[in-house]
Protein backbone atom coordinates (compact mmCIF):
# COMPACT_ATOMS: atom_id res chain seq x y z
CA UNK A 1 0.00 0.00 0.00
CA UNK A 2 1.45 2.79 -0.86
CA UNK A 3 1.39 6.17 1.55
CA UNK A 4 -1.17 7.79 -0.74
CA UNK A 5 -3.48 4.92 -0.19
CA UNK A 6 -2.19 4.57 3.30
CA UNK A 7 -3.49 7.87 4.20
CA UNK A 8 -6.86 7.86 2.13
CA UNK A 9 -7.73 4.47 4.41
CA UNK A 10 -6.75 6.85 7.61
CA UNK A 11 -9.02 9.41 6.88
CA UNK A 12 -12.11 6.94 5.86
CA UNK A 13 -11.68 5.10 9.03
CA UNK A 14 -11.92 8.77 11.01
CA UNK A 15 -14.72 9.98 8.49
CA UNK A 16 -12.54 12.80 7.55
CA UNK A 17 -12.12 14.50 3.92
CA UNK A 18 -8.13 14.63 3.07
CA UNK A 19 -6.75 18.08 2.89
CA UNK A 20 -3.87 18.49 0.09
CA UNK A 21 -2.00 21.72 0.31
CA UNK A 22 0.50 23.01 -2.93
CA UNK A 23 3.40 25.31 -2.25
CA UNK A 24 6.24 25.91 -4.79
CA UNK A 25 9.37 24.49 -3.62
CA UNK A 26 12.10 27.16 -3.57
CA UNK A 27 9.76 30.09 -2.76
CA UNK A 28 11.26 32.47 -2.18
CA UNK A 29 14.11 31.00 -1.23
CA UNK A 30 15.32 27.69 -0.26
CA UNK A 31 15.67 27.67 3.24
CA UNK A 32 12.15 29.57 3.74
CA UNK A 33 10.43 27.18 1.46
CA UNK A 34 11.63 24.02 2.88
CA UNK A 35 10.77 25.23 6.78
CA UNK A 36 6.72 25.81 5.17
CA UNK A 37 6.92 22.33 3.73
CA UNK A 38 8.35 21.38 7.26
CA UNK A 39 5.25 22.56 8.85
CA UNK A 40 2.62 21.58 6.43
CA UNK A 41 1.58 18.20 8.74
CA UNK A 42 1.37 19.68 11.64
CA UNK A 43 -0.53 21.95 10.36
CA UNK A 44 -2.83 20.07 9.35
CA UNK A 45 -2.01 18.78 5.63
CA UNK A 46 -2.20 15.32 4.64
CA UNK A 47 -1.01 15.58 1.44
CA UNK A 48 1.87 17.59 -0.14
CA UNK A 49 1.95 18.92 -3.25
CA UNK A 50 5.41 20.12 -4.12
CA UNK A 51 5.39 22.62 -7.19
CA UNK A 52 8.93 21.91 -9.40
CA UNK A 53 9.27 25.44 -11.04
CA UNK A 54 9.45 25.79 -14.12
CA UNK A 55 10.41 28.93 -17.11
CA UNK A 56 6.55 27.94 -18.90
CA UNK A 57 3.78 26.99 -16.56
CA UNK A 58 1.29 27.35 -19.09
CA UNK A 59 -1.68 26.11 -16.53
CA UNK A 60 -1.08 28.82 -14.26
CA UNK A 61 -2.34 31.73 -13.17
CA UNK A 62 0.15 34.62 -12.31
CA UNK A 63 0.26 34.14 -8.79
CA UNK A 64 1.62 30.60 -8.92
CA UNK A 65 3.84 31.95 -12.31
CA UNK A 66 5.58 34.55 -9.95
CA UNK A 67 6.09 31.67 -7.31
CA UNK A 68 7.72 29.37 -9.85
CA UNK A 69 9.96 32.69 -11.10
CA UNK A 70 10.87 33.35 -7.61
CA UNK A 71 11.89 30.12 -7.19
CA UNK A 72 14.08 30.14 -10.47
CA UNK A 73 15.77 33.51 -8.94
CA UNK A 74 16.64 31.95 -6.07
CA UNK A 75 18.77 29.24 -7.85
CA UNK A 76 15.77 26.25 -7.27
CA UNK A 77 15.96 23.24 -9.49
CA UNK A 78 14.52 19.99 -9.97
CA UNK A 79 17.49 18.20 -7.88
CA UNK A 80 16.87 20.74 -5.40
CA UNK A 81 13.73 19.81 -5.47
CA UNK A 82 13.96 16.40 -4.95
CA UNK A 83 16.38 17.18 -1.89
CA UNK A 84 13.44 19.07 0.10
CA UNK A 85 11.56 15.36 -0.24
CA UNK A 86 15.11 13.83 1.27
CA UNK A 87 15.05 16.64 3.97
CA UNK A 88 11.45 16.50 4.65
CA UNK A 89 11.85 12.24 5.44
CA UNK A 90 14.02 12.43 7.79
CA UNK A 91 11.79 13.53 10.12
CA UNK A 92 8.13 12.40 8.61
CA UNK A 93 7.64 9.12 6.87
CA UNK A 94 4.28 9.21 6.35
CA UNK A 95 2.82 11.87 4.84
CA UNK A 96 2.12 11.80 1.55
CA UNK A 97 4.67 13.77 -0.89
CA UNK A 98 3.40 14.35 -4.73
CA UNK A 99 5.01 16.36 -7.46
CA UNK A 100 3.51 18.64 -9.43
CA UNK A 101 4.66 20.25 -12.65
CA UNK A 102 5.66 20.05 -16.36
CA UNK A 103 7.22 17.29 -18.17
CA UNK A 104 10.54 19.03 -19.26
CA UNK A 105 12.43 19.47 -16.42
CA UNK A 106 11.64 15.53 -16.07
CA UNK A 107 12.71 14.75 -19.26
CA UNK A 108 16.15 17.00 -19.40
CA UNK A 109 17.47 15.29 -16.42
CA UNK A 110 15.85 11.09 -18.14
CA UNK A 111 13.05 9.39 -17.02
CA UNK A 112 14.72 6.65 -15.67
CA UNK A 113 17.19 9.04 -13.72
CA UNK A 114 14.58 10.60 -12.52
CA UNK A 115 12.08 7.80 -11.06
CA UNK A 116 15.02 6.47 -9.37
CA UNK A 117 15.75 9.43 -7.91
CA UNK A 118 12.29 10.20 -6.73
CA UNK A 119 11.42 6.61 -5.16
CA UNK A 120 15.20 7.09 -3.28
CA UNK A 121 13.37 10.55 -2.32
CA UNK A 122 10.35 9.54 -0.84
CA UNK A 123 8.26 10.36 -3.72
CA UNK A 124 4.77 9.15 -3.47
CA UNK A 125 2.82 10.91 -6.46
CA UNK A 126 3.52 12.73 -9.71
CA UNK A 127 0.83 15.45 -11.63
CA UNK A 128 1.98 16.80 -14.76
CA UNK A 129 -0.04 18.53 -15.90
CA UNK A 130 1.00 18.68 -19.87
CA UNK A 131 1.44 15.12 -20.04
CA UNK A 132 -1.98 13.58 -21.79
CA UNK A 133 -3.45 10.14 -21.10
CA UNK A 134 -1.76 9.69 -24.50
CA UNK A 135 1.57 10.31 -23.73
CA UNK A 136 1.39 7.51 -20.96
CA UNK A 137 4.10 5.61 -22.50
CA UNK A 138 6.26 8.74 -21.40
CA UNK A 139 6.30 8.68 -18.00
CA UNK A 140 3.24 7.44 -16.38
CA UNK A 141 3.78 3.63 -17.13
CA UNK A 142 7.22 3.88 -15.83
CA UNK A 143 6.05 5.78 -12.47
CA UNK A 144 3.51 3.59 -11.79
CA UNK A 145 6.03 0.39 -12.46
CA UNK A 146 8.36 1.91 -9.89
CA UNK A 147 5.58 2.46 -7.42
CA UNK A 148 5.16 6.04 -7.88
CA UNK A 149 1.09 6.92 -8.64
CA UNK A 150 0.36 8.87 -11.47
CA UNK A 151 -2.04 11.60 -10.97
CA UNK A 152 -4.61 12.37 -13.94
CA UNK A 153 -6.75 15.68 -13.72
CA UNK A 154 -10.16 15.58 -15.02
CA UNK A 155 -12.07 18.87 -16.00
CA UNK A 156 -15.31 20.62 -16.73
CA UNK A 157 -14.40 19.64 -20.39
CA UNK A 158 -13.42 15.97 -19.18
CA UNK A 159 -16.85 14.65 -20.93
CA UNK A 160 -18.30 10.73 -20.56
CA UNK A 161 -16.68 10.21 -23.83
CA UNK A 162 -12.57 11.28 -22.40
CA UNK A 163 -13.06 10.50 -18.94
CA UNK A 164 -12.24 6.41 -19.34
CA UNK A 165 -9.08 7.59 -20.80
CA UNK A 166 -8.20 10.02 -18.21
CA UNK A 167 -9.03 7.04 -15.84
CA UNK A 168 -7.03 4.12 -17.87
CA UNK A 169 -3.65 5.12 -15.83
CA UNK A 170 -4.59 6.81 -12.71
CA UNK A 171 -3.66 6.29 -9.36
CA UNK A 172 -3.26 7.58 -5.51
CA UNK A 173 -6.49 9.41 -6.65
CA UNK A 174 -8.34 11.74 -9.30
CA UNK A 175 -7.58 15.44 -8.68
CA UNK A 176 -10.79 17.43 -10.34
CA UNK A 177 -10.05 20.73 -11.39
CA UNK A 178 -13.28 22.61 -10.23
CA UNK A 179 -13.09 25.66 -12.82
CA UNK A 180 -11.91 26.14 -16.47
CA UNK A 181 -8.78 28.31 -16.92
CA UNK A 182 -6.08 28.67 -14.92
CA UNK A 183 -4.92 28.64 -11.12
CA UNK A 184 -6.22 31.09 -9.13
CA UNK A 185 -8.78 32.23 -11.60
CA UNK A 186 -12.08 31.90 -10.52
CA UNK A 187 -13.71 30.98 -7.47
CA UNK A 188 -14.92 26.91 -7.38
CA UNK A 189 -19.03 26.30 -6.74
CA UNK A 190 -20.25 23.15 -4.63
CA UNK A 191 -23.30 23.08 -6.02
CA UNK A 192 -22.07 23.00 -9.90
CA UNK A 193 -19.29 21.12 -8.36
CA UNK A 194 -20.90 18.34 -6.81
CA UNK A 195 -22.68 16.49 -9.53
CA UNK A 196 -19.30 16.56 -11.63
CA UNK A 197 -17.62 14.80 -8.40
CA UNK A 198 -20.37 12.06 -8.47
CA UNK A 199 -20.07 11.62 -12.18
CA UNK A 200 -16.33 10.66 -12.08
CA UNK A 201 -16.88 8.83 -8.88
CA UNK A 202 -19.43 6.70 -10.51
CA UNK A 203 -16.47 5.67 -13.17
CA UNK A 204 -13.44 4.69 -10.44
CA UNK A 205 -13.25 3.32 -7.06
CA UNK A 206 -10.13 6.20 -6.52
CA UNK A 207 -10.94 9.42 -4.64
CA UNK A 208 -11.64 12.14 -5.77
CA UNK A 209 -9.98 15.86 -4.71
CA UNK A 210 -11.11 19.14 -6.26
CA UNK A 211 -9.04 21.87 -6.63
CA UNK A 212 -8.71 25.45 -8.69
CA UNK A 213 -10.62 28.23 -6.80
CA UNK A 214 -10.79 27.42 -3.02
CA UNK A 215 -9.57 30.42 -1.23
CA UNK A 216 -11.40 30.28 2.30
CA UNK A 217 -11.59 27.73 5.01
CA UNK A 218 -15.85 28.71 4.40
CA UNK A 219 -14.90 27.35 0.59
CA UNK A 220 -12.60 24.11 1.56
CA UNK A 221 -15.27 23.37 3.76
CA UNK A 222 -18.42 23.02 1.53
CA UNK A 223 -16.35 21.59 -1.57
CA UNK A 224 -14.93 18.78 1.18
CA UNK A 225 -18.77 17.86 1.81
CA UNK A 226 -19.27 17.16 -1.92
CA UNK A 227 -15.67 15.49 -2.18
CA UNK A 228 -13.35 13.46 -0.92
CA UNK A 229 -11.28 16.63 -0.48
CA UNK A 230 -9.60 19.97 -1.36
CA UNK A 231 -6.73 21.23 -2.68
CA UNK A 232 -5.35 24.50 -1.76
CA UNK A 233 -2.44 26.34 -3.77
CA UNK A 234 -2.84 29.81 -5.20
CA UNK A 235 -4.10 31.12 -2.25
CA UNK A 236 -1.24 30.05 0.63
CA UNK A 237 1.08 30.58 -2.16
CA UNK A 238 -0.12 34.37 -2.15
CA UNK A 239 0.34 34.50 1.25
CA UNK A 240 4.40 33.39 1.04
CA UNK A 241 4.65 36.02 -1.94
CA UNK A 242 3.21 39.01 0.05
CA UNK A 243 5.80 37.94 2.47
CA UNK A 244 4.40 36.97 5.34
CA UNK A 245 6.17 34.72 7.96
CA UNK A 246 6.22 31.18 7.83
CA UNK A 247 4.22 30.59 11.26
CA UNK A 248 1.17 33.14 9.33
CA UNK A 249 1.32 30.89 6.57
CA UNK A 250 0.94 27.51 8.59
CA UNK A 251 -1.69 29.74 10.31
CA UNK A 252 -4.00 30.52 7.31
CA UNK A 253 -2.78 26.68 6.22
CA UNK A 254 -4.10 25.12 9.37
CA UNK A 255 -7.73 27.17 8.97
CA UNK A 256 -7.97 25.84 5.18
CA UNK A 257 -7.23 22.38 6.67
CA UNK A 258 -9.62 22.84 9.82
CA UNK A 259 -12.44 23.98 7.24
CA UNK A 260 -11.74 20.70 4.74
CA UNK A 261 -11.98 18.33 8.04
CA UNK A 262 -15.34 19.85 8.77
CA UNK A 263 -16.30 18.96 5.17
Amino acid sequence: MSRIDAKFAELRAANKKAFVAYVMAGDTDYDTGLEVVKGLPAAGVDIIELGIPFTDPMADGSTIQLAGQRALDGGQTLEKTLEYAREFRKSDDTTPIVMMGYYNPIYSRGVDAFLKDAVAAGIDGLIIVDLPPEEDEELCIPAQAAGINFIRLATPTTDDKRLPKVLQNTSGFVYYVSVNGITGAAEAQADIVGPEVARIKSKTDLPVIVGFGIKSPEAAENIASIADGAVVGSAIVEKIGNGESVADVLAFVKSLADGTHKG
